[in-house]
């Protein structure tokens, strides 16, 4: 009788925590992104962002809207797998989690996404309230942002090219 041992086993097949971890291309990280290092690091492990779906959805709403986008990412060749954790919540895992960052790009440009929470940082969506847009920690122009709310208080239609506009 042979006993196979773990070296015996490809890379591929080794379950994530014992393969080594990927080399990481320093030459491909940009200083002015955090987000590139972040990137890098995750390429390869799983990972899980949180997905908030606007308007009170119930939960089959929920489950409904999350399974469209992830059958569009899906035609995008992106392996995701959903798993609803509340009325309006739902986490979206990644096998390969340098792929986060583009697909957390697609989720917030999605009417019914309130805001998506990757690596601790919660990035606002398409369907977030108002009071909730300036609220991503990764703008540092909070005080030319309270100034735009105050004006846009006053009215209070969502005119997309003036709010673009107050928030360069």
């Amino acid at each position: 009788l042979l006993e196979q041992k773990d070296d015996d086993i490809e890379e591929g097949d080794l379950p994530e925590h014992k393969r080594p971890p990927a080399p990481i291309d320093f030459s491909k990280i940009d200083p002015g992104k955090p987000e590139s290092i972040l990137k890098l690091t995750k390429k390869g492990k799983t990972l899980m962002m949180f997905v908030t779906v606007s308007g009170n959805p119930t939960e089959k709403e929920t489950e409904e809207i999350t399974s469209l986008w992830q059958g569009s990412l899906f035609n995008a060749n992106y392996d995701v797998q959903r798993f609803i954790v509340g009325s309006n919540r739902a986490i979206f895992m990644l096998r390969d989690g340098g792929y986060a960052w583009e697909i957390k790009d697609f989720l917030i440009n999605q009417e019914r996404c309130a805001d998506v929470t990757l690596e601790g940082q919660v990035y606002p969506g398409k369907g977030a309230e108002e009071s909730e847009k300036g609220k991503n920690k990764t703008k540092p122009e909070k005080a030319k942002k309270k100034d735009a709310d105050k004006k846009s208080n006053s009215i209070k239609e969502d005119n997309r090219a003036t709010k673009q506009r107050e928030d360069l």
